[in-house]
C-alpha cells in the first residue's frame, strides 16, 4: 500500500535527478510520484488503488475528473520517457503538476 512517506521519497529522488540535469530520469520519477498521489487518493476515497494505468484512468474519470484530465493531457509525455530524451521545459511542466497536487491534496509525512 502506498504511503505519504513513499510519495515524498519518490519526489525527493526526482528532485535529486532534476538538480543533476537528468531530465528524462527525473520526469519518470515525477510521473511515478504523480501516479502514487493519484493512487493514494483513490485508496482513501474508494478503498482500493488501481493495479495498472487502464484501471487508474477509469477510476480517476469517475472519482477525480480533474486528475483524470490532468493525466490524460500528459500521458503521451509519460510514454515518451521510454523512447525519447526529455528536455528541461517538459520536465519542469511535470514537476509543477506534481508539486501542485502534493500541495493541493496535502501530502505530508
Amino acid at each position: 500500500m502506498i504511503t505519504n512517506k513513499q510519495i515524498l521519497i519518490f519526489k525527493h529522488s526526482a528532485d535529486t535527478l532534476y538538480n543533476a540535469k537528468d531530465y528524462t530520469s527525473s520526469t519518470i520519477l515525477y510521473f511515478k510520484t504523480l501516479f502514487a498521489v493519484q493512487d493514494i487518493l483513490l485508496l482513501k476515497k474508494i478503498g482500493e488503488s488501481p493495479k495498472d494505468h487502464t484501471m487508474r484512468f477509469g477510476k480517476l474519470k469517475v472519482h477525480f475528473p480533474d486528475l483524470f484530465q490532468e493525466l490524460d493531457l500528459e500521458f503521451d509525455t509519460y510514454r515518451d520517457t521510454y523512447s525519447k530524451i526529455i528536455d528541461k521545459a517538459t520536465c519542469e511542466r511535470i514537476k509543477r503538476i506534481v508539486e501542485n497536487d502534493i500541495k493541493k491534496y496535502q501530502i505530508k509525512e
